[in-house]
């Protein structure tokens, strides 16, 4: 037993051996620019590896993923070749749990993350790396960031702006490559892609940045350059040092604005634009816990669950935006219309549109509702006939008489309002056959031969 792991030992140490060997080759391939050979060489490494870095020593994991993202880069796919080298940053970010496997291979997971999706039971413990190549990625860089900046402004100048979202995100992936991670380019992807009506996109890039904590919020340092009479933005050591010197003058520090409330009512109105209402119920939770009183959240609440069909909280969520607003005769008037639809809840109903109509006399949705959705319910009335009918044949005429009395009495209470919506819409076709029904039923037969016929 001893000799068969043994074996397995020495094999795993000549997997590694080679991985590393041929890692080395990549690495010294990059640097004397034949970036063909360094991608041949990761692919063979690729091959053994199966996607398992963790059995990769920090050090070699870096010199992986700075030959292949440099090589990526040089061979013209930037996106790639900086997602690859934005690995590296995480090596210095998260700390490394090391130990060993079943078999006694030794173990280097990058981040808790990791550690406990692969590395679960096993006995590991926490060390730091840093890198050491990060400074050498910075002149290949550094220039590919002026230029697809400078790209992408373009792009979105010219109102391209699916193709100005895909060059803010390689500047993203860029500054994330050089150890400068930025999120600011990756929130100017989001509005390009929400401009290019790329909804899907858009939607998922706003909620990384919800995810991440991003705000937005940074400061930015200046100074104006005394030779050239430019102001130029500095990072803060620089700007620092240059206070001490002759150089630079009028020296300002700025904070940019909170975004953090415009992330998620955009990515709700997305999300609602692209009928994802069960997305953005869940957000719109989410976001009102942070931000209780934005107004634009509430609304969209409102639309989120009657888009869902969830009444009754779609009720709730009404009476809570009645008690911060009393005058607020649209939820007035919506509550009514719920109400309505609930045989229990009738004379709520009536006295949420009343409400409303106290607010605004001339409100024609409350207006509708107390008509159509109450007194004058064309179902309500159908099964009142049918009784009617029901009780007439049966002999039973003073069972008979009572129910079209209180039909009357229901078609005396519309009428008032039935006439103040024909007042507001008189070209409404529905509301002019309703109210010559209604002055016929109750003997107004002169009123009703007033009325103009309108085509529907």
């Amino acid at each position: 037993m001893k000799k068969i792991l043994l074996n397995v030992a020495l094999a795993s140490a000549s997997l590694v051996f080679a991985q590393k060997k041929e890692i080395q080759n990549a690495v010294k391939a990059t640097k004397d620019g034949n970036y063909s050979e360094a991608l041949s060489q990761i692919s063979n490494a690729d091959n053994s590896l199966q996607g398992k870095f963790y059995f990769l020593e920090p050090s070699l994991q870096e010199q992986y993923y700075y030959a292949k993202g440099l090589a990526l880069l040089k061979s013209g796919k930037t996106s790639q070749g900086a997602t690859v080298l934005s690995k590296i940053s995480d090596l210095k970010k998260n700390k490394i749990f090391t130990g060993k496997d079943n078999t006694k291979k030794k173990v280097y997971f990058v981040g808790k993350a990791e550690a406990d999706k692969y590395g679960s039971g096993l006995q590991l413990r926490e060390e730091s790396y840093s890198p050491s190549l990060v400074e050498n990625i910075g002149a290949t860089i550094n220039p590919m960031l002026n230029e697809v900046s400078t790209e992408a402004q373009k792009e979105y100048d010219a109102k391209n702006y699916a193709s100005a979202a895909e060059k803010f995100l390689q500047v993203n992936d860029l500054l994330s490559a050089a150890g400068q991670p930025d999120n600011t380019y990756k929130y100017y992807a989001g509005i390009s892609y929400a401009l290019a009506n790329k909804k899907a996109e858009a939607i998922a890039l706003y909620k990384d940045l919800i995810d991440s904590g991003y705000t937005g919020v940074k400061n930015i340092y200046s100074a104006v350059n005394k030779k050239t009479n430019q102001r130029e933005n500095l990072d803060k050591n620089s700007f620092e040092l240059l206070k001490k010197t002759s150089d630079y003058t009028d020296f300002k520090t700025e904070t940019t604005k909170n975004v953090e409330e415009e992330l998620y009512e955009t990515a709700i109105a997305l999300m609602l634009d692209d009928n994802k209402n069960e997305e953005a119920v869940d957000l719109i939770e989410k976001g009102l816990v942070k931000f209780p009183d934005n107004k634009k959240l509430n609304d969209f609440k409102l639309s989120a669950y009657s888009r869902t069909g969830d009444t009754t909280k779609l009720e709730q969520t009404i009476k809570e935006a009645i008690a911060k607003n009393p005058k607020d005769k649209l939820n007035w008037s919506n509550l009514g219309v719920i109400q309505s639809n609930q045989p229990s809840s009738l004379t709520q109903a009536e006295d949420s549109f009343k409400k409303a109509l106290d607010i605004d006399p001339s409100y024609v949705p409350a207006l509708q509702g107390l008509v159509f959705n109450l007194y004058l319910n064309s179902k309500a009335d159908a099964s009142i006939v049918d009784a009617y009918n029901a009780a007439r044949k049966a002999g039973k005429i003073e069972e008979a008489n009572k129910i079209i009395a209180e039909r009357k009495m229901r078609f005396t209470k519309a009428l008032p309002y039935l006439e103040k919506l024909h007042s507001l819409t008189p070209e409404d076709a529905d509301v002019v056959e309703t109210l010559r029904t209604i002055y016929s039923s109750l003997g107004k037969y002169d009123k009703a031969k007033a009325l103009k016929t309108l085509k529907k």
